[in-house]
């Protein structure tokens, strides 16, 4: 009997994955491609958007080879992508701008301003994201103030995902869950706030359409369609953002229930059926869709931070490895677990790139606390992946007291590979975490979500069965003892180093 299969295309901060899955939710093949994050001064993250649109078609294209090769039947593509990106277009449909991404922090005094004033608190009760640098509305400002003739030249105003899908059909659309993380969407009435587009500057006319994540284009490009040797009218389903199908994959639909997700950044989510914000504008609110909702905080260092010292402190060991084929962060892993639990007194505050959830300043720096002379560059190796675990844990706290507690963790992300990374997250919590056998969740989720987009799931709720969990990791308490005491070390130095922080950032 031929197979069918549905691909899930997760466009990512710093990559693109394609996976084909069959109908009953087995990993068939998959393929990855990496590109930068550009950052030539202070605040800035950027990407090419072609570079990332060439991505998406090279592990597409190798997928489809595949699939083809072994005689699969495809019902369809479905996309997820990453949070909060901007690119400004022309009238010709060509970008004015290179893409910038969540880690984007140079509207962090735009930010400042938007979440001090009167109207931001209500934009932030109405649209469910926090004022941030990380979101588009600052963003939009920062431009205006500081490149006004290139933000008058701009016709659209898009994300990454929308300039892949206006390259492929030559269509501005926006799903609703792209567009609730925009800081510019009411997620109560499903439509473009206008107080905050006033903010913006911007005209609905000049944002994609928003349509739901069930969307479906039908009408590939001649060119593409004969690139990637698949019919032009193949279904590819718009999706969602990578987070609310992070969630869905690993069907976290239970109170007391949460996903953490850890890939490039991380975040800490619960679901909801309906949009809820917090009066201490803590944590996110975004849709999945009209019926499904999303409810966490977001933190921007989660695999950028092991990335990032692993390319500053283990530059020579990368490039050997990579010689070799092999993977470096095994050896990074077994480095890290040659040192005991709490790195024997240092500390890792992980703000490289700023931080959102919960402290939500875009000013914030990245800092090793308790060096000493006995310290080893493994020392400092435990601390990152602890600081890391750290950051995600001050936001499962604030989530508690928002919603309510948490027994469960659902895991998820590049993170969930290692062991020792997974099995840390069990030990800081103290709760019991769990992987499903598909631990690239938001490839999973688009997958799930095209599914039923194109009928081959009755409900998204029907895709309980195919979410089966692999592993359970119960915390060691001796080490969740150890960790309690970093950990309150650890809340106790941001409110210290604040304005430090500030005085750095201005300097």
């Amino acid at each position: 009997m031929q197979q069918s299969s549905i691909i899930g295309v997760d466009i990512g901060t710093t990559s693109t994955k394609s996976v084909a899955f069959g109908l009953t939710g087995e990993v068939l093949y998959y393929q990855t491609v990496e590109y930068p994050i550009l950052s030539e001064e202070p605040g800035q993250a950027e990407q090419e958007p072609e570079q990332v649109l060439e991505a998406v078609l090279s592990t597409l294209g190798k997928v489809l080879e595949w699939q083809q090769q072994r005689g699969c039947k495809l019902e369809g593509v479905s996309f997820s992508s990453a949070m909060h990106s901007l690119i400004l277009m022309d009238a010709a449909g060509e970008p004015l701008t290179r893409c910038l991404i969540w880690a984007d922090s140079r509207s962090h005094a735009c930010a400042d301003e938007i979440r001090n004033s009167p109207v931001g608190h209500k934009i932030y009760l109405q649209t469910g994201t926090p004022v941030h640098p990380m979101s588009p509305l600052p963003k939009l400002c920062w431009l205006r103030q500081e490149q006004p003739e290139l933000f008058g030249q701009a016709a659209k105003f898009i994300g990454i995902k929308e300039y892949v899908l206006y390259r492929l059909f030559g269509q501005y659309k926006v799903d609703q869950s792209v567009a609730s993380a925009m800081g510019l969407f009411n997620i109560f009435e499903f439509e473009w706030h206008q107080d905050a587009l006033e903010v913006a500057g911007v005209k609905p006319e000049q944002l994609p359409e928003p349509v739901p994540p069930t969307y479906t284009f039908r009408e590939l490009k001649p060119a593409y369609a004969s690139l990637l040797k698949i019919p032009a009218d193949t279904p590819f389903v718009i999706g969602a953002s990578d987070g609310c199908l992070a969630n869905l994959a690993s069907h976290a639909v239970r109170a007391g229930e949460a996903v953490v997700t850890i890939g490039t950044s991380g975040a800490v989510r619960v679901m909801s059926n309906k949009p809820a914000t917090d009066l201490q504008e803590r944590v996110f609110s975004y849709a999945l869709n009209k019926d499904h909702f999303v409810l966490g905080g977001a933190v921007n260092n989660g695999g950028v931070a092991l990335r990032w010292f692993r390319d500053t402190f283990y530059a020579a060991e990368t490039a050997e490895a990579m010689a070799k084929d092999q993977d470096i962060y095994e050896l990074l892993n077994e480095v890290a677990e040659s040192i005991s639990a709490g790195a024997d007194g240092l500390l890792f505050l992980p703000y490289l790139l700023g931080e959102r959830a919960p402290i939500w300043d875009g000013a914030a720096r990245a800092c090793f606390i308790g060096a000493n002379y006995n310290h080893s560059r493994a020392h400092f190796l435990r601390a990152v992946m602890e600081g890391v675990i750290f950051g995600v844990n001050s936001v499962v706290q604030a989530l508690e007291q928002t919603v309510g507690p948490i027994s469960c963790i659902y895991a998820n992300g590049g993170f969930s590979f290692s062991e020792l990374w997974v099995q840390m997250l069990a030990d800081v919590t103290g709760k019991k975490v769990q992987l499903t056998e598909t631990p690239e969740g938001s490839a999973f989720g688009a997958a799930l979500m095209g599914m039923y987009a194109l009928q081959l799931l009755p409900s998204l709720e029907e895709a309980e069965h195919m979410i089966r969990v692999s592993r359970t990791y119960e915390p060691d308490m001796e080490s969740h003892r150890t960790y309690a005491k970093g950990y309150a070390v650890f809340e106790a130095l941001y409110p210290k180093l604040k304005e430090s922080f500030e005085q750095l950032n201005n300097a």
